[in-house]
């Protein structure tokens, strides 16, 4: 059955209707049944409670979910820090997950984003890594083309049912760094005014010395000195009147 015009924009406009009531917080233990059931839905790499509990304890900052207006968990990602290794301190994604019903949606990217932001505000990471199945497509177009990362190695049979695994890493940019710290440009009006002067002000501190020294006033013996000069010309000056 064909759709008219108003049926297309009422169905084109469902999924941004449900992405805005769907919201992306930090997980809580309340949370974790919540996010087993999901990861039970949706993937076959699935685990016991207590090691939902262990990330809980250990990185709280780094697990986040997506919740619907229902509050219902629809999606979630468990991160951890690797910083028991010899490379740099690093986080690691253990699962991602979202409810068939909810994908499409960038609530993956969101998740994502904001377990990243965790990693690297609290803990100074320097890159992430995670495994995927090297036939999961969709999965890969996400963290390869959205999320930036790159395929850095592949692990054979990583998977209990012997499939392959691509080892993916993104690193993060230079920890630390502060950003320069110069004066807001005001636009419009009295800001404006306020701010031209100010630049003007510190223009002529910086010129002052230069300045000072162009006009600086006479001493007594630079007097003394022009002085002696005059009375020494009007001497040469009468001594010629007198020859004439």
């Amino acid at each position: 059955k064909l759709l008219s015009g108003e049926g297309r924009s009422r169905q084109s406009s469902q999924p941004v209707a449900l992405a805005a009531m769907v919201c992306i917080r930090q997980a809580t233990v309340e949370d974790l049944i919540a996010m087993q059931a999901c990861n039970l839905q949706c993937l076959p790499e699935n685990y016991y409670m207590k090691y939902y509990f262990y990330h809980m304890l250990s990185w709280p900052q780094l697990l986040f979910v997506a919740e619907d207006y229902n509050k219902k968990i629809v999606g979630y990602v468990l991160a951890k820090m690797e910083d028991e290794t010899d490379d740099e301190v690093h986080g690691h994604i253990t699962s991602l997950a979202v409810l068939r019903t909810h994908r499409k949606l960038g609530l993956a990217t969101k998740l994502m984003r904001a377990t990243e932001a965790a990693m690297i505000e609290t803990f100074a990471a320097k890159f992430l890594s995670l495994h995927v199945r090297v036939t999961n497509r969709a999965a890969l177009t996400l963290y390869r083309d959205t999320l930036g990362f790159n395929i850095d190695d592949t692990d054979p049979k990583y998977y209990a049912d012997q499939e392959d695994a691509y080892f993916m890493k993104k690193t993060f940019g230079p920890q630390g760094a502060k950003p320069d710290k110069k004066k807001p440009k005001a636009s419009g009006g009295l800001l404006a005014l306020q701010q031209e002067k100010a630049d003007k002000g510190d223009a002529k501190e910086a010129d002052e010395p230069a300045e000072a020294a162009k006009f600086d006033p006479p001493t007594r013996e630079a007097e003394a000195d022009k002085e002696g000069e005059a009375e020494a010309a009007d001497k040469k000056k009468k001594k010629r009147g007198k020859k004439k």
